[in-house]
């Protein structure tokens, strides 16, 4: 390469107009540098013999610099990657957390329940038990005069919680609330007439154990209707 191009450069410097030999010996001079130059540039070159491309041996700074910015890349991504698992990380762990204190609140509540449902059952038991005061209205009929009898000595299985009484004044299933003078008080339920108290229209005959009848026989209380 460096005889061709020296030929050419010498064939103008030969047909150079100036008759000066200057021109020639400079042409020459720039020839000879050239041809320098360029035995320098293949000291440093490797030719390609089948694409005849010339590969400078050294350091590609295009290269380089790609590597680098591969290099600063290739961080990145890493960097970032560890960024999102450890996002990923603390927001599984919060999640975590927020369930265990919910969890942990709810069982809190129930116990809570629990223990205000054993308190109020406890608080129940031990209440006494109230008796509900059933409010009754009586109508006073006057006094009555009493006599006893005792239905089992007479067959009658109606037992000793009725009284016989004039049914006009006393219909059957009349409540009555018979006061005694001495402050007794007896309930008794009109359930049967007799020929005496069918007669004597203020006069009551009661049922009762012979045992228990008063020794007096007859005796005045004064008669309420319960109703």
């Amino acid at each position: 390469m460096a005889s061709n191009h020296s030929q050419k450069v010498e064939a103008i410097a030969d047909h150079a107009t100036s008759d000066s030999d200057n021109s020639k010996v400079s042409a020459k001079s720039i020839v000879l540098s050239n041809e320098a130059k360029v035995e320098q540039a293949n000291a440093y070159s490797l030719i390609n013999p089948k694409n005849e491309n010339t590969i400078t041996v050294g350091t590609n700074d295009i290269a380089e610099a790609a590597h680098q910015i591969a290099d600063q890349k290739a961080a990145a991504a890493k960097a970032a990657e560890e960024q999102a698992a450890a996002e990923k990380a603390a927001a599984e762990k919060a999640a975590a957390d927020q369930a265990a204190a919910e969890k942990a609140a709810q069982e809190q509540q129930a116990q809570a329940q629990a223990a205000q449902n054993a308190a109020n059952a406890a608080a129940a038991s031990a209440a006494p038990t109230s008796t509900a005061q059933t409010t009754q209205t009586t109508t006073n009929k006057g006094t009555f005069k009493l006599s006893f009898y005792d239905p089992a000595v007479l067959g009658s299985n109606m037992g000793y919680d009725g009284v016989a009484a004039n049914l006009s004044v006393f219909p059957k299933g009349t409540r009555l609330k018979i006061t005694l003078s001495d402050g007794t008080v007896w309930y008794r339920t009109v359930n049967d007439t007799g020929s005496f108290a069918a007669g004597n229209p203020n006069q009551l005959d009661v049922a009762m154990p012979n045992s228990q009848i008063p020794s007096a026989g007859v005796m005045s209380a004064t008669v309420e209707v319960v109703g």
